[in-house]
């Protein structure tokens, strides 16, 4: 489907709820391509009888009743294409192949619903608005990996989210589909939601682990990799809550038909939370591959009609990327890549023509600041480093050095901490540098922003 015109084929505007409760305006305006997870979602049918008449639990009740093979399950995973949608894309059939078939004692699911990047809010609404499809997806993984207790771990600052999958568990335990012997088989599967604390670090699939064990939440160093040694020191397999709801589609059809959505290497459809400067910001299903242009068209173009100046495409710590790159540049894993920056997970901001990079930089550097964990000192010392020095430069007493000290001391955290944290900060700082050089030289030279204020 091609960009122009794309508005005029769906409803316009946003369509706000009955009760007015615009969260749910930002699913439900009808500008999604193809969608498989928020297909025929209206924000009340989110219950068990009518997921079912949307076909839902029918891709377990196949697997179950047909006897497939747990290693078919994963060969039919691997076919689909699927990568994980919490950030690093990593294949999904893969990584559930490296649970242990043969392992003497219990081993552990666990769903990261710990959604705290900046930017990011489709997971929630995927827990809010059609949580038994996350059911489902969690369902079918255990069976494949030889798995009889799972854990979600939600995000801490969404209670109403919490309340909500609880509920829904309890409708599936009633129905059948959790428990012993589901569906009249011999498998057995229990599923519990564990209420996080609000940590960004906690994100951080070791980290998480800790704090489902009641630690405080520290990422772990690895090896050993949680597939060996992860929840109580057991084989434990961790994936995102799009991920796993990618996942009853693929057996209800194929994986061959998921793949085919999307683009070689990057099967399937994928949620997108955009904000920043657009008419209609909202969590968008598009395929993978789509041009950004039509994503940002769907999304009603540029508030006000001003001009694309930069966006962040895949979350708060992926690089930053200029409007001329990405508006010739596909929504997918490997285009994103090429294009310098990461699709992560998912979330795109926009900025335009009136948005100071070193006010936005700043922003970014102050929310990683504060949510380091302090055990690496790289990442504990060095994200004060840069939220200081891009502070002195956007007030004024920017010195010509400090970008090439800003520059270098974020290339000096990079690979040198237990997690992604360190990158996560350093990234943003080193991409925006590197694109809007002359903005922040003009800072230090002028002491002023080169975007008048209130354009």
């Amino acid at each position: 489907m091609s960009a122009p015109g794309l508005l005029d084929q769906f409803s316009q505007g946003l369509v706000v709820a009955p009760d007015n409760d615009l969260s749910r305006s930002m699913l439900f305006h009808g500008r999604h391509i193809n969608p498989q997870i928020v297909a025929g979602l209206d924000g009340d049918n989110w219950g068990l009888d009518d997921y079912v008449k949307r076909g839902g639990y029918e891709a377990l009740r196949k697997i179950l009743s047909t006897g497939m093979k747990p290693e078919d399950v994963i060969a039919e995973v691997k076919a689909s294409g699927l990568r994980g949608r919490g950030g690093a894309g990593f294949p999904t059939g893969l990584k559930w192949s490296f649970m242990p078939r043969t392992f003497p004692g219990p081993k552990y699911l666990v769903c990261n619903s710990d959604e705290g990047e900046p930017g990011t809010f489709k997971d929630r609404d995927i827990l809010r608005f059609n949580p038994h499809i996350l059911i489902e997806g969690m369902a079918i993984a255990a069976y494949a990996m030889g798995v009889n207790v799972a854990y979600n771990y939600i995000h801490g600052e969404i209670f109403e989210v919490y309340e909500r999958f609880e509920e829904a568990l309890e409708q599936a335990r009633a129905a059948g589909f959790l428990g012993d012997k589901i569906l009249g088989s011999e498998f057995n599967f229990e599923l519990h939601a564990v209420h996080g604390y609000g940590a960004y670090i906690c994100g951080e699939e070791t980290a998480l682990l800790e704090s489902l064990e009641g630690k405080k939440g520290q990422p772990r160093f690895k090896p050993p990799f949680p597939a060996s040694f992860g929840l109580y020191g057991k084989p434990t397999t961790i994936n995102n809550t799009e991920t796993f709801a990618a996942v009853p589609w693929i057996f209800r059809h194929s994986g061959k038909e998921y793949l085919e959505i999307g683009i070689p290497n990057n099967g399937g459809t994928k949620l997108f939370s955009i904000t920043g400067d657009v008419e209609h910001p909202g969590n968008y299903e598009i395929p993978l591959g789509t041009p950004f242009s039509t994503l940002l068209e769907l999304a009603g173009g540029m508030r006000g009609g001003r001009a694309l100046k930069a966006v962040i495409p895949g979350g708060s710590s992926a690089p930053v990327l200029p409007a001329d790159v990405m508006m010739n540049t596909n929504m997918d894993y490997d285009s994103i890549a090429k294009a310098g920056s990461m699709l992560g997970s998912g979330a795109v901001i926009v900025m335009d023509e009136t948005r100071c990079m070193v006010k936005s930089l700043l922003r970014l550097s102050y929310f990683y600041f504060e949510e380091s964990c302090g055990q690496c000192t790289p990442c504990r010392e060095g994200t004060g480093w840069l939220y200081r020095m891009v502070n002195r430069i956007e007030h004024g007493q920017g010195r010509p050095e400090d970008m090439e000290v800003l520059d270098s001391v974020a290339f000096n955290i990079m690979g040198r901490t237990i997690c992604a944290l360190g990158d996560a900060a350093a990234m943003p700082v080193r991409s925006f540098i590197k694109h809007f050089r002359d903005e922040f030289a003009h800072h230090i030279e002028h002491k002023c922003c080169v975007v008048p204020k209130y354009l």
